[in-house]
């Protein structure tokens, strides 16, 4: 990565490969890609990294009960599952890392080292509760009294199933030194933790003193050793979180690309996590953070979780959803769109294939692509295919071109903090605007009658310049149907490139030149069967 800019950085969280990806996985991958390429398309440089992790008990447990190793279970899901769902729903990240790699091992035992050789950890006894589920040393207050074949059993309250009693010899990193130094950070950086709900949740926690931290397992094998007592493997957790940071190079030696990456990328703008596993993010991984002297990230957002049938998408409670199914019918366009537009990102959703239907219909296939069709169409009928020359603008003109400039902007400012929904309803309005717009000059009627030949023009280049505004807009969540709404409009040959338009710019009104060759292509939401396959 040449030069001094730092890059906007952002990750996802590495997801376990126990299991193939649902459409909860792909959610957050999905926000963390359309974040990013809203970022490239305002000029920044950008790095969006996301990835797997592959050691712990859940792991382990999952490829013996399959009969295969360990890493040959890993493999063979990645391979299988999670590199290709990445194409399903259109990712383009810049890395993918495994915690399996010798690149992401050798950082995470120089690190621990280096924690260990400043007096951070210490060999000690942990006894007490753990859910292999979330591979998590429960407190007591954690837990909820079992019922039904759980009664007289304390349970996890995420995965409902008993916790296990762990007592091991480990070591363990002075988590409990930095609680004040956490709280204080999050005081005077209140957007370090967000949504507000998420804040006011870690916060709390953090008065409520912390205890320090089991880093190592010495019961079973699969995971880094630990490199001064090779007998025991890091906890998953400490090795997970640190994916962030070695993916970019971290501990690298001055002057390699490793080195060179780390000091253009670190430290993380935006980490986004499902709100189970926020308090890893912004307390453990912080505090690792501030014990080896590292720059602290500047957010971790927390969304909420993808419900069906009012609970969690779960592959175990047998609500997980593969992302291909949606896809498949709806296109991978419909399945970023609805996901962000339809759910307040940061709370909890709800997820119907009724639900998402009805908004593919109203607002895809009759709003969107009902104008991008319409546009087209009437400039062949009525211009041979060549975009006209406006004359003079009139107040419907003035007010549209107005309301582009003010949905720009609103648009930016939500998008940059993470309201998706927000966004992409602003989009929204604007687009109704020009439907209504077209249904109001009605150029049709204007056709009939030679005198009106030239604000005929006007009409058209406005419904067409506003299609480019809406193309730009829309990339970052459609970059399919964008792609081939740019082409069709004629801006690839004029203009160049979607992805190199600047959004921030898409206001700017008269950027498509007039003499343009506009053609209909493909409809970009074509009507669907009433049901799934």
């Amino acid at each position: 990565m040449p030069g001094t800019e730092k890059a906007f950085y952002l990750t996802t969280p590495i997801y376990y490969v126990n299991d193939a990806p649902h459409i909860g996985h792909a959610y957050t991958t999905t926000a963390g890609d359309v974040l990013t390429r809203w970022h490239r398309q305002r000029g920044e440089k950008v790095w969006f990294l996301t990835g797997v992790d592959e050691h712990g008990q859940k792991v382990m447990r999952t490829a013996e009960a399959n009969g295969v190793a360990p890493q040959e279970w890993a493999d063979r899901l990645v391979e299988s599952a999670w590199l290709p769902v990445l194409e399903t729903i259109d990712a383009v990240n810049d890395d993918f890392i495994r915690t399996t790699s010798t690149r992401h091992t050798e950082r995470v035992q120089k690190f621990l080292q280096g924690l260990k050789d400043k007096g951070e950890i210490y060999e000690g006894s942990y006894d007490g509760p753990y859910c292999v589920g979330c591979e998590e040393f429960k407190l007591p207050g954690d837990l909820l009294d079992g019922e039904g074949e759980y009664a007289g059993q304390k349970v996890c309250p995420i995965h409902g199933k008993p916790v296990e009693t762990v007592s091991e010899t480990n070591w363990f990193f002075r988590l409990s030194a930095y609680g004040d130094a956490l709280l204080a950070h999050y005081e005077a950086n209140p957007l370090a933790v967000q949504p507000q709900s998420a804040h006011n949740e870690v916060t709390s926690f953090l008065r409520g003193g912390l205890t320090d931290l089991s880093i190592s397992r010495s019961t079973f094998d699969w995971g880094i050793p630990v490199p001064w007592d090779p007998s025991q493997v890091v906890y998953v957790w400490f090795d997970a979180l640190l994916n962030y940071a070695t993916a970019v190079g971290l501990g690298d030696e001055p002057g390699t690309p490793g080195a060179e990456q780390f000091a253009a990328t670190w430290p993380a703008d935006v980490h986004l996590v499902g709100k189970d596993i926020l308090r890893f993010h912004a307390v453990i991984w912080p505090a690792m953070l501030m014990a080896a002297g590292l720059a602290l990230p500047g957010q971790v957002f927390a969304h909420g979780w993808l419900l069906v049938g009012g609970e969690k998408m779960s592959k175990s409670k047998l609500t997980g959803i593969a992302p291909s199914q949606i896809v498949d019918h709806f296109g991978s366009d419909a399945f970023r769109y609805y996901f962000l537009r339809a759910i307040q990102f940061g709370s909890d959703g709800s997820f119907s294939w009724e639900d998402m239907s009805a908004r593919y219909t109203s607002e895809l296939a009759n709003g969107l692509g009902n104008l991008a069709s319409r546009a087209p169409a009437m400039v062949a009928k009525y211009r041979d295919g060549l975009l006209p020359e406006p004359t003079a603008y009139g107040e419907a003109e003035e007010t549209l071109q107005a309301l582009l400039v003010a949905t720009v902007a609103t648009a930016d400012e939500c998008m940059l903090r993470l309201d998706f929904a927000g966004g992409l309803g602003a989009m929204k309005s604007f687009v109704d605007a020009v439907n209504l717009y077209v249904t109001e000059q009605a150029p049709w009627a204007l056709a009939k009658d030679p005198a009106n030949d030239e604000r005929l023009s006007t009409v058209l280049y406005t419904i067409c310049e506003s299609l480019r505004a809406i193309a730009v807009l829309h990339h970052a969540v459609m970059p399919k149907a964008t792609a081939s709404l740019w082409e069709q409009i004629g801006a690839e040959a004029s203009l160049g490139p979607i992805g190199a338009q600047v959004v921030t710019d898409a206001g700017r009104w008269g950027q498509l030149p007039v003499g343009t060759t506009i053609t209909k292509g493909a409809i970009l939401f074509p009507r669907l069967e009433e049901t799934a396959d």
